[in-house]
């Protein structure tokens, strides 16, 4: 039995911006489970990572309305509550989906630490926005009081910004690798992770950064020995010149390939390059084989005829 790393974007579960709520989520998880389901009749093992950047969003915002009136919650913090809720979903629609099935499956989902370099660039300066947008008078007082980095955003306001290290380790990976093993769909490394750093005798404590969730989620797959790591997102193929005249969808990419690519610029920053490189980073270190594509063509994808392959 093959060992598959599935990846779903956190922004995948929203349709759009009227389709927000935790129920909506929800019914964006049923859909999504269904293609994850077909993979398990085929007799894969499967490791579920998922994103979290709207629904950190939302906590943010709830934290911001409540102030003065709770106590505020620490990012790491919440992160771990996405890990949670979203897991949660994750396990209920893809049991309901065995019972319809008749598979004898189950799924746990484990709440997951991802170690960081405490000297890594990323904290020095901190880049990735998170929460809602505020004046210039208010960014300067939650500077003042709270000590945040916030930075100007497209025009739109102020926002904070916090760091995003590389994820070098995933802590419970044996964890995981043990229950996969054993039968068990494994959700793990929500969100990234929640990010923690070591001290000297090795205690770890949560630090307020963002990880990447797709070069999490190769790590995590590196760690555990999987066979193929699959970024589920909104297209079906990687393409060169995305959105331009001579626009090229990608079949197969070596890892020299994709690495000229990225050097072209031929990827965004906040959206595919993250997902090429957690692509080259886990065939770079032994995996057989990392696959773009969208949630419908799991299947497809893992058959080769479809979505973009990234090989040694």
């Amino acid at each position: 039995m093959k060992t598959v790393v599935i990846a779903i974007g956190g922004n995948s579960l929203i349709k759009d911006a009227q389709h927000q709520s935790v129920s909506d989520q929800y019914a964006a998880v049923v859909e999504t489970v269904r293609h994850i389901t077909d993979l398990l009749e085929r007799q894969y093992r499967i490791v579920i990572t998922h994103g979290n950047g709207p629904q950190v969003g939302f906590i943010l915002l709830r934290s911001e309305h409540s102030r003065g009136v709770v106590h505020q919650v620490p990012l790491d913090s919440i992160v771990a509550d996405t890990q949670g809720a979203l897991g949660y979903q994750l396990q209920q629609a893809l049991e309901n989906e065995f019972r319809r099935r008749r598979l004898k499956r189950s799924v746990v989902t484990i709440v997951t630490q991802t170690l960081v370099h405490r000297d890594d660039p990323a904290f020095a300066k901190p880049s990735k926005p998170i929460g809602e947008f505020y004046a210039r008078e208010q960014a300067e007082e939650r500077m003042r009081v709270e000590q945040w980095t916030m930075a100007e955003d497209a025009n739109r306001g102020w926002r904070r910004v916090v760091a995003s290290p590389r994820p070098q380790r995933i802590i419970e990976a044996d964890v995981v690798r043990h229950l996969v093993k054993d039968g068990y769909v494994v959700v793990a490394a929500g969100g990234g992770g929640i990010p923690v750093v070591a001290d000297d005798q090795g205690m770890l404590s949560g630090v307020p950064a963002v990880i990447d969730k797709d070069l999490a989620s190769a790590v995590l797959a590196g760690q555990i020995g999987a066979d193929r790591l699959v970024i589920a997102t909104s297209v079906n193929k990687v393409c060169l010149n995305f959105g331009q005249p001579g626009q090229k969808a990608l079949d197969e990419v070596t890892v020299t390939q994709a690495r000229q690519f990225m050097a072209e610029g031929h990827f965004a920053a906040g959206s595919m390059l993250p997902k090429v490189e957690a692509c080259v980073a886990f065939v770079q270190h032994g995996g057989r084989e990392a696959v773009i594509t969208s949630p419908a063509s799991l299947s497809l994808a893992l058959d080769g005829t479809a979505g973009t392959r990234f090989v040694p």
